[in-house]
């Protein structure tokens, strides 16, 4: 539950008839407020206010403890098990020399075989800006040095990232 959704139980209810649900699923129709709280009290659970804007509102019996509990373990389970990207990315320019190129192949090779994903990025400047092919043709000599070890992800044309 988050923490700005306020939940109303027991004697917060203001309601003076609600619809009653076990934690079962037994559906207990509706009934009084009163009745509500004195059948959860004899169950030993609690009166949990699930659907306000309903008419009559709904309530649910349960132990609201236990479910509250179990609610952050599933919290804390799924960051847990969520899996983190790390993306490196290597930038490049359009008169990059043969020798550089092979360099920042091996850093990405580097990369790659750690389980990171790698992002090439060209920078463009002055009158490059005019001729944007000539950076897609660097990228492209990348691919075939790569392509035994990475699987390569298409954004769009403009933007491409390997992984």
């Amino acid at each position: 539950m988050s923490k700005d959704k306020e939940v109303i139980l027991n004697e917060e209810i203001r309601a003076a008839e609600v619809r009653c649900v076990g934690d079962d699923g037994t559906q207990y129709g509706i009934v009084t407020r009163n009745e509500a709280l004195a059948k959860a009290d004899e169950l030993g659970l609690d009166l949990v206010l699930i659907a306000p804007d309903a008419k009559p509102p709904v309530c649910k019996i349960m132990n609201y403890g236990k479910f509250k509990y179990q609610q952050e373990k599933k919290l804390k389970e799924a960051r847990k098990n969520q899996k983190i990207i790390e993306i490196k990315e290597i930038k490049l320019s359009v008169k990059i020399a043969v020798n550089d190129i092979n360099y920042k192949i091996k850093h990405a090779r580097e990369f790659l075989e750690e389980g990171k994903h790698v992002r090439f990025r060209v920078f463009l400047r002055g009158r490059e800006m005019a001729n944007p092919e000539a950076g897609e043709q660097v990228l492209e000599s990348l691919w075939p040095m790569l392509e035994d070890i990475a699987e390569r992800e298409k954004n769009s044309e403009a933007r491409r990232s390997i992984h």
